[in-house]
């Protein structure tokens, strides 16, 4: 009998039935900002925030939509967030054979999943899992974006960059990998303070920079991670959208910041898709 990890926030961060949520993420495409024409459509890492959709959707769809042209070429998707609920040390897998959405259920990777069973950062965590939001909320969008696709799961907690970046290393694949890394930005500021603190953080994440904290980016230690990662395999980051809370909501009280970045193979040939 399969192991299935079941929807913790639809009806709260998205839509619990199918037609809405497919409708909503329509709507977040429309929203989404052009991504930047001389980009080869073909990023090997994205940086997604993991929001509410009607907050962060359109920001998420901005990277979203370059994989629209490699529907049939991403067969595996790598997908790290931090955690929020549950601490763990290290990287967390969470012990299931798939994970539910109300658009169907998304097979976990076997073969990645003992790829890496043997690290000591890595470990098994239901628990860290059972509620986390920062990984389910990206799985609607791969499921429209990507024929199908299996999945590596991994909740990130206290882990150094080197640690994040030995697993990405074992997975990292070719083409038919993706790696996706799900973060907001900063929290609760007023607008203008955020603004400003997040065009830093945007900047931080385009010089590749592996030291990031978490008042910066709630997913600071996956983005250390794959920015050390991506210096090691000369990724070449795009930032394609920086907007928050108050530009999508208008409510610009105390604001949360959303981004969305490409990291592209440098030597890729861009004429190929």
């Amino acid at each position: 009998m399969m192991n299935i990890r079941p929807t913790a926030v639809a009806g709260a961060f998205y839509p619990a039935q199918p037609d809405a949520l497919r409708h909503l993420i329509s709507q977040c495409f429309d929203k989404a900002k052009p991504s930047v024409r001389e980009l080869a459509s073909h990023p090997k890492a994205l940086i997604v925030p993991h929001a509410g959709y009607v907050y962060s959707g359109s920001i998420a769809a901005s990277a979203y939509v370059l994989l629209k042209p490699l529907r049939k070429m991403i067969k595996r998707v790598v997908l790290l967030g931090p955690v929020h609920r549950v601490w763990v040390s290290g990287l967390a897998l969470p012990g299931v054979d798939a994970f539910e959405t109300p658009l169907g259920l998304v097979k976990l990777d076997q073969a990645g999943v003992d790829a890496i069973a043997d690290l000591p950062q890595v470990s098994v965590s239901p628990a860290a899992h059972e509620e986390e939001h920062s990984l389910e909320v990206h799985l609607p969008f791969l499921q429209t974006v990507l024929d199908a696709f299996m999945l590596i799961p991994l909740a990130v907690g206290g882990a150094t960059p080197e640690q994040v970046a030995e697993v990405l290393d074992r997975l990292w694949g070719g083409d038919e990998t993706l790696i996706v890394v799900s973060s907001d930005l900063s929290h609760f500021l007023p607008y203008a303070e955020a603004k400003q603190i997040d065009r830093d953080t945007a900047n931080a994440i385009l010089r590749l920079d592996s030291h990031l904290a978490g008042e910066q980016a709630c997913g600071a230690y996956p983005i250390n991670g794959l920015n050390l990662a991506a210096q090691q395999h000369g990724l070449v980051p795009h930032l394609l959208d920086l907007r928050n809370s108050g530009d999508t909501s208008g409510d610009h009280g105390r604001v949360v910041g959303y981004g969305a970045f490409a990291l592209m193979e440098a030597n890729h040939d861009r004429t190929q898709h």
